[in-house]
């Protein structure tokens, strides 16, 4: 099964990635900035595989490139959130 196709192990692999970019020295800002360009390969290249990607992948393209960057650094905030990870939320 693909990590894509589970939205909780979305999450985990996500904060683990942000996790050790945080411990090789990458700044919030670059980290940020990796995020929202994920965010739109996977908006154009990959389809969701589950009501939450599907969600977010409307949420995505619905919004300008401001909004874009908003919701990539939200993403990144709540994978850092150990509360969010260790509860599946």
């Amino acid at each position: 099964m693909s990590v894509l196709e589970n939205f909780r192990d979305w999450k985990s692999f996500l904060g683990e990635r942000v996790g050790q970019a945080m411990e090789a020295g990458m700044e919030n800002e670059t980290i940020q900035n990796v995020a929202y360009q994920i965010g739109d390969y996977l908006a154009q290249q990959v389809d969701p595989k589950n009501d939450q990607e599907r969600l977010l992948k409307q949420l995505w393209e619905a919004g300008n490139e401001e909004q874009q960057r908003a919701l990539a650094s939200m993403m990144v905030k709540l994978v850092q959130e150990p509360e969010n990870i260790s509860r599946g939320n």
